[in-house]
């Protein structure tokens, strides 16, 4: 039995609020379960040096962690610096959205997508990059309708789900008792058309078999198309 009483391949509620931010091109609050984080996307008319007269657009992604978004206060990371953790979830996150754009057609300016961590309850990278797409979704249809952008740069939705090894069992969607005791623990991050765009996993106390590997898999793909939908139907 998990500690949610959830079964193996249940996802927690999700629930995604759009527009939630004045300044924002695009912006929304994401839900999975008691996992909260704030998504925004800012656009920008110009590109990093390495791309310019290239006629490449280009999406990057921040990520923070508010000081009590967890059972403890943590101190906040613009008085000691970016952790290693931070850094490396801000990449993911940039480089798993930019796996579904077309950046030609986005052409030659930059979208930040900038993720919050209000409350933290497990899988918070994973709940950031299905937010953000989201974010980015609606700042892209923002440049559509002002008719800065022609044809529609947003190839493939991008959603991530967490699975792992939980008392032996393969599970979907870890919260945070199970993720802090869960023998083997995995990022999923898809498209769409369910095409995986990278991959984490790691044994945590115990090893794992392919079948296992197989069985995360199709549980994460299960997970990502509950997802997808969910973050089509908020952005109409």
């Amino acid at each position: 039995m998990r500690p949610s009483n959830r079964e193996l391949n249940q996802m927690r509620d999700i629930v995604i609020e759009t527009h939630v931010t004045r300044h924002a091109e695009g912006s929304c609050l994401i839900k999975i379960g008691d996992t909260h984080v704030l998504c925004t996307a800012s656009l920008e008319e110009r590109v990093p040096p390495f791309l310019r007269n290239s006629g490449l657009g280009w999406v990057t992604a921040e990520y923070g962690m508010l000081p009590r978004a967890t059972h403890t206060r943590m101190r906040r990371e613009a008085k000691n610096g970016q952790s290693g953790r931070t850094q490396e979830i801000q990449r993911l996150i940039g480089r798993s959205l930019r796996a579904g754009v077309d950046r030609v057609a986005l052409g030659e300016r930059q979208i930040s997508i900038d993720c919050d961590v209000i409350q933290a309850d497990g899988g918070t990278r994973c709940a950031a990059i299905t937010g953000g797409w989201v974010a980015l979704k609606l700042a892209v249809q923002k440049l559509m309708k002002a008719g800065d952008v022609i044809s529609d740069p947003l190839l493939d939705p991008v959603a991530a789900v967490s699975c792992g090894i939980y008392a032996g069992q393969a599970v979907l969607d870890l919260d945070y008792p199970e993720d802090s005791e869960a023998g083997v623990d995995g990022n999923f991050v898809m498209l769409g058309s369910g095409k995986l765009v990278e991959v984490q996993m790691s044994a945590e106390g115990s090893t794992f078999s392919r079948d296992q590997m197989g069985q995360l898999i199709d549980l994460a793909e299960a997970g990502v198309a509950q997802l997808v939908a969910t973050q089509l139907a908020a952005v109409g």
